[in-house]
């Protein structure tokens, strides 16, 4: 397989919840700034002992977009590439204002993987935080998310929606080495990250829908829901609660329309 028909897949996802991992600042209490270049790698359990079949075989770029696709860099010196490549997905897309580029691939390959789980590593993610503060409305009996909480999270609402979907995906597939090779160092040998995006993108589409006002209980420095089943919902789908019932129809029909480009193109 050419290294420029496996990048599309992991990046169009990423890029498209990308922003979901801001909001963790209203979750968790800010965390001491990380050191430069350091290499972004959360050890996992060991891999099963039977390799797993692969569900979602990596897609490939049509012909004519790949004889004019440059080589890859290295992961390590792939940050410089990756920002060049994303200020062209969305008119939305500054990626220093939105992103934190500094091991971009590792970071946006540790989000993917822990969506779904109960909680991210919040001094590992790829994107800065959102700007002011929760906003909550307190009344006599109870605590319920402001709505005008939900307008903090448009610059990152406009970039999802804002993302041409085709490129992402391209992308995706060009530098999917990369990412597959992130995966890898995270201590999954025999995994294949498109299989785990796909997962994932399938897993927060699933969210479920919560009717308003949603309830939540301080606790300590941060909120919590009140509902224990929401509570106990995945990190992926607490936040598409937090941002607001339009802002997670938007970013769903985007995830959607990633995913069906994912799947439209041939497979290796």
């Amino acid at each position: 397989m050419k290294k420029t028909t496996m990048l599309a897949t992991s990046l169009a996802l990423m890029l498209g919840v990308i922003f979901l991992l801001s909001l963790w600042k209203d979750l968790f209490p800010p965390s001491p700034t990380e050191p430069a270049r350091q290499p972004v790698v959360t050890p996992t359990a060991p891999p099963a002992d039977k390799t797993p079949a692969i569900i979602h075989p990596v897609p490939e770029l049509p012909a004519r977009k790949e004889s004019s696709t440059p080589p890859l860099p290295t992961l390590d010196e792939s940050d410089s590439a990756m920002a060049a490549e994303i200020r062209g997905l969305s008119p939305e897309s500054n990626p220093e204002n939105l992103f934190i580029l500094d091991h971009f691939i590792r970071r946006l390959v540790l989000l993917v993987d822990t969506l779904p789980k109960a909680q991210l590593a919040a001094n590992r993610l790829p994107v800065r935080p959102v700007g002011g503060s929760f906003q909550v409305t307190e009344g006599a009996e109870q605590t319920i998310i402001s709505p005008d909480n939900y307008q903090r999270y448009a610059p990152f609402v406009r970039f999802v929606e804002g993302l041409n979907s085709e490129k992402a995906v391209d992308l995706y597939v060009r530098f999917y080495p990369l990412f597959q090779q992130a995966y890898r160092d995270m201590g999954y040998p025999d995994g294949t990250f498109n299989d785990r995006l796909i997962e994932v993108i399938d897993h927060l589409v699933k969210a479920p829908t919560v009717a308003e006002p949603i309830r939540v209980t301080r606790h300590v420095v941060r909120y919590r829901y009140t509902d224990p089943d929401l509570e106990a919902l995945s990190a992926g789908r607490k936040i598409l609660l937090r941002i607001g019932p339009q802002n997670a129809l938007k970013i769903k029909s985007k995830l959607s329309e990633i995913r069906g480009h994912l799947v439209s193109l041939p497979r290796t």
